[in-house]
């Protein structure tokens, strides 16, 4: 099974994890905001991400997510086979690294597919429902709208 990723960081050079969102091919989805230094936020990230989050009181500390996320792919997981884990920039599969302390499953495989996604399907995506870019749950679902196997 593939699951999509897409994650909001602080900035390039100090990179810090804001959110992350995973959209996996058979419809379910996760997502969570984790407490990061605002002020190591780019000025694109103040005008476009942190808009888009919930209130502060809703953040998910690293240990609760890395919790929730092992549930949450466990119960996606057939016990045979492996769990794609599908990205179009490597920064987002480093940036789950980081927050799952290199912890992630060995039956999570890696994989780029940043020339599976159809760039005209990922922005229909946002507008046919109504959803702004820059949230990493929605980026991810239109991700997975996009991706066509080559």
């Amino acid at each position: 099974m593939k699951i999509f990723i897409d994650t909001e960081f602080t900035d390039f050079t100090d990179t810090q994890l804001i959110s992350i969102g995973l959209a996996a091919e058979s419809g379910e989805f996760f997502y969570a905001e984790l407490p990061f230094d605002h002020i190591k936020s780019s000025d694109f990230v103040f005008k476009n991400v942190i808009p888009l989050l919930t209130p502060e009181k809703s953040l998910m500390s690293y240990v609760d997510f890395r919790i929730r996320l092992l549930a949450w792919l466990t119960g996606l997981w057939s016990g045979g086979g492996n769990l794609e884990i599908c990205f179009d920039f490597d920064g987002d599969f480093q940036l789950l690294e980081h927050a799952w302390e290199d912890q992630i499953p060995v039956w999570c495989k890696p994989r780029h597919v940043g020339r599976n996604i159809n760039e005209l399907y990922r922005l229909e995506y946002h507008k046919k429902h109504n959803l702004p870019e820059h949230h990493a749950l929605n980026d991810a679902m239109a991700i997975r709208y996009a991706f066509r196997e080559r």
